[in-house]
């Protein structure tokens, strides 16, 4: 079997973790089957849904879904950067790893001219649309007068204000990606209680600081033990080992599992961080009242309550997750779609909570965070949130989306499911029953999942390879784009069946 890709979490499920380290595995890419070539030297640049015939996918043949281009580059890339990629998540093996030249609206285009439309959408921020031309007018303008100042500055107090009327919380702080934002929200947390431990959701994933690095959705479901004795599984190599003795982590939408915890722990417990929907497993949703007893629990014991929102912010509605379940949070972290793409994060809530970031007390800082490129992108992003109603148009194409993906499925007589909202949305084939946890989701069949997605890719419409990551929408997603993914998909499982 040819692996397409070496994992980004890059553990053997077996290997003991004292001595695990990077390796090669089959992760979302490998599968053994005749593969399709998307295109080869010589050829014109293939539009969305043309791919090239059948080819013996093999080491030999050296066949791979990089064009000649995109080769070069990615050859030139391992030169300086490790695997040739900024971020694990992006590696697909040194043959099928692709180099993105631009992207527009709802469209990306790789080194060899080829269109996807585009449901990755780098991971969720573009929420607009890429390159979406209010939002670059604003930062072009504004950059003109500077960029860092280490002083407030205008644009600022607008995006903290906007945020605030949005989320309905009382206080904002910015900073610069997801992981700062949770890294952040942690630390109040325990300075708020003076407690040092936090619970988290298995599958959940928050960022790539130490303490959130285990039970992440790299971990398979015997790694994790059983539900009532959960075991932390590391999911990176580097990480000292006192660190895991404040993590405890749990199954998600299992209320009694977590009230017997913290009625056994609350006087060490800090903060429950939770993913209101889990955004790196295939989007499974709360139980009717989970989140709501979630909120009580903590309300009794004095725990700090953390939404993670960075993937639900702005997204499933304006207000975020709290507006669509109406559950308040403590306090709450927002990244990706709130800049359209732009590096900018925030950590908002509570007043009493938020007022534990003390000068001289709790330490909280950045050179970039407030910086103008992303406050005035975010500014401009929400701005457009507020006053249209793109979510209305989203939601609509999204909704059509998963309707016709059902049908497609049901008529070619593939039990699944699909879990989420319609802005990001999980398929999970090879079952009809939906997930409540992180372990159920592996009762789908991931294999097939896999082969759809190279057929997918192949024909130009682009998801994450693998099944957790759920599909993203943006507005300028169109009509016409959903019909084409539909004809694509209908023709894509078709072969990834066979």
């Amino acid at each position: 079997m040819r692996s397409l890709s070496i994992s980004p979490w890059a553990f053997g499920e077996n290997t003991p973790p004292s001595c695990r380290r990077y390796t090669a595995r089959r992760n979302p890419w490998a599968w053994d089957r005749t593969c399709l070539v998307r295109i080869s030297p010589g050829t014109q640049p293939v539009p969305t849904g043309q791919i090239l015939p059948h080819t013996e996918l093999t080491e030999e043949n050296g066949m791979s879904i990089q064009g000649p281009k995109t080769s070069a580059l990615f050859k030139k890339a391992k030169a300086v950067i490790p695997f040739g990629v900024n971020s694990n998540f992006r590696y697909w093996g040194d043959d099928d790893t692709l180099i993105a030249t631009r992207g527009e609206g709802a469209y990306v285009w790789d080194a060899d001219g080829k269109r996807y439309i585009d449901y990755r959408l780098g991971f969720g921020p573009i929420i607009l649309g890429h390159g979406y031309p209010a939002v670059v007018k604003r930062v072009q303008e504004a950059i003109q007068d500077g960029t860092v100042f280490a002083w407030t500055t205008p644009y600022e107090i607008e995006l903290c204000e906007r945020i605030a009327r949005m989320c309905k919380v009382d206080k904002v702080r910015l900073t610069n990606s997801g992981t700062e934002a949770t890294m952040h929200a942690l630390r109040i947390a325990r300075a708020h209680t003076g407690r040092e431990k936090f619970v988290k959701f298995e599958g959940q994933y928050h960022g790539m600081t130490d303490y959130f690095m285990f039970s992440t959705a790299s971990a398979s479901p015997k790694s994790l033990g059983s539900k009532h004795s959960p075991i932390n599984v590391q999911a990176t190599s580097g990480i000292p080992r006192g660190i895991s003795q404040y993590v405890i982590n749990l199954p998600f939408n299992d209320f009694e599992r977590l009230e017997e915890t913290i009625k056994a722990q609350w006087g060490d417990i800090a903060a429950v961080f939770v993913e209101p929907m889990l955004g790196n497993a295939a989007g499974i949703m709360p139980k009717p009242g989970y989140l709501e007893r979630m909120r009580e629990l903590c309300d009794q014991y004095g725990i700090v309550l953390v939404f993670d929102e960075v993937k639900t912010g702005f997204r499933i509605a304006n207000g975020g997750a709290q507006e669509y379940f109406n559950v308040r949070a403590d306090l709450a972290t927002y990244a990706k779609a709130m800049g359209n793409g732009f590096p900018i994060a925030a950590i908002a809530g509570k007043e009493d909570v938020m007022m534990t970031i003390e000068p001289g007390a709790m330490a909280h800082g950045g050179t970039y965070s407030g910086n103008v490129v992303g406050t005035v992108a975010a500014v401009a992003t929400l701005e457009i949130l507020e006053s249209e109603p793109i979510l209305d148009a989203i939601n609509q194409r999204g909704r059509a989306l998963m309707s016709g993906i059902r049908e497609i499925l049901t008529e070619a007589d593939i039990p699944h499911v699909l879990t989420g909202l319609p802005p990001m949305f999980g398929i999970i084939l090879g079952c009809d029953q939906e997930p409540q946890d992180f372990r159920e989701y592996f009762k789908g069949d991931g294999e097939l999942y896999e082969k759809l997605a190279i057929e997918l890719i192949l024909r130009g419409v682009q998801p994450d390879g693998d099944a957790r990551e759920p599909w993203f929408l943006c507005y300028a997603l169109s009509d016409e784009d959903v019909d084409e993914t539909l004809n694509v998909f209908n023709d894509a499982i078709k072969a990834a069946k066979e």
